[in-house]
């Protein structure tokens, strides 16, 4: 590992504190629940505190629930839930109130999905799907320092001499969003195994999207650099997803299986990011 980009990536890693994180995980929000009657009252309390829950998940979870009984209710709430009849704009039908929610509340992702288990899976797709674009975007500035200053990443181009630092801290900010959102301890400390295997596979990456680099026309490599970029970060993400989950990470097959469908769709997205800024 050349010495001098891991010292940028230390360097970088100074700037991210996880306090941030963990702030996010507890912002206060508080989601309505509108019901006809007890009965139907009770399905959407199960719907968001299922059985099986510790008790601890439970209690954090009921703190932030308001049962609608009277129309000023409503404005209590950030978003909320009803089993049937007329309902606000902010209040979504029980079938479609976790699509609706990650649709429009990224605000609250964090902190809804670690106390609500029906929000976490959406909320961690879209959370890698997130961070794997920007890191894309991040290394089509680098291609075209000219449009830095336009894709909103002008400091880290001129801060960082190394891609690899930014994506890698990237990632490690993604494991930190990643354990939040599934109510699990955030920090170096607490995912040193973690962040320790995204920094040793920065440079797996960084090699491959070299060699693709090199086998394209000149000019022609932007493609196939941010893709790799997307793509590993992606890999990345759902290896941390299959940790929280299950206490282990991907296997190398699935990590190849992943890869190739994660690298055709970093490339639809690379070049829907290029075709607009042309």
């Amino acid at each position: 590992m050349p010495a001098a980009i891991l010292k940028q990536i230390s360097g970088a890693v100074g700037n991210l504190d996880p306090r941030e994180v963990r702030r996010e995980a507890e912002k206060p929000f508080h989601v309505g629940l509108a019901a006809g009657d007890e009965r139907e009252y009770r399905r959407l309390v199960q719907f968001l505190l299922p059985d099986g829950i510790s008790d601890r998940k439970a209690e954090r979870g009921a703190q932030r629930i308001v049962r609608v009984e009277r129309s000023t209710d409503y404005d209590r709430c950030d978003f909320g839930v009803a089993a049937s009849g007329p309902m606000p704009s902010h209040f979504y039908p029980l079938e479609e109130a976790v699509t609706r929610f990650v649709e429009r509340h990224e605000e609250l992702w964090i902190s809804v999905a670690g106390r609500f288990p029906a929000f976490r899976d959406p909320v961690v797709d879209g959370l890698i799907g997130k961070i794997a674009r920007e890191n894309a975007v991040f290394a089509i500035a680098t291609a075209l320092p000219n449009l830095a200053p336009f894709l909103g990443f002008a400091w880290a181009v001129g801060e960082l001499a190394s891609d690899t630092a930014f994506l890698t801290v990237n990632q490690i900010r993604l494991a930190f969003l990643i354990a939040a959102a599934s109510d699990s301890p955030v920090g170096y400390v607490e995912q040193r195994g973690q962040i320790a295997s995204i920094i040793t596979s920065a440079f797996g990456w960084r090699a491959l999207a070299r060699e693709l680099v090199s086998k394209v026309p000149f000019g022609g490599g932007i493609v196939p650099k941010a893709a790799v970029a997307f793509a590993g970060t992606y890999v990345v993400g759902l290896g941390l997803d299959r940790y929280q989950r299950l206490g282990r990470g991907l296997t190398a097959a699935e990590k190849r299986e992943m890869y190739a469908l994660a690298l055709q769709r970093g490339r639809e997205i690379v070049h829907e990011i290029v075709g607009r800024l042309r």
